[in-house]
């Protein structure tokens, strides 16, 4: 394996692992615990999952731009002659970044202190929120995983 395939290895690795888990939240775990899980239990849940995805969150956000700029330099000599699908890629991942970063350090203290003063009405409110961000959040993934395909070199 060369060092320039381990690095797109690890890029789409941070990927997957963000835009991955954001479409099972949004898709699978969502509709899962709406149907199975009572308002109290649900945000408590929520919080626990959170709190374990967005470990790995920071990993992809740390990961992507490391392997994103390795590979910018040993492909296109650096941003100057980056396509422009590329400079798209980046503004996308930018517009993620800030989506999540809102999340984290807004979104989620409101939900976990809801939650901690029992307070559901309120914390229905801050996960909704959240759901909306993530929502969008994840359009963004999907959006940034498509224009990669496409150009993919297959």
């Amino acid at each position: 394996m060369t060092i320039d395939s381990f690095t797109y290895a690890l890029h789409v690795l941070g990927a997957l692992i963000w835009v991955g888990g954001m479409f099972f939240a949004w898709m699978v775990l969502r509709p899962a615990t709406v149907s199975t899980l009572a308002g109290p239990a649900r945000l408590t849940l929520w919080l626990e999952v959170f709190r374990r995805f967005f470990h790995w969150v920071w990993v992809a956000v740390l990961l992507l731009p490391i392997s994103g700029v390795a590979m910018l330099d040993s492909r296109f000599g650096g941003f100057a002659g980056a396509p422009q699908y590329v400079q798209i890629m980046m503004g996308l991942y930018l517009a993620m970044l800030a989506l999540f970063l809102r999340v984290q350090m807004l979104q989620l203290p409101q939900l976990r202190q809801a939650v901690s003063r029992e307070d559901w009405p309120a914390g229905v409110d801050a996960l909704g929120k959240i759901r909306r961000l993530l929502g969008f959040n994840l359009l963004l993934g999907l959006s940034l995983v498509a224009i990669a395909a496409a150009r993919a070199n297959i």
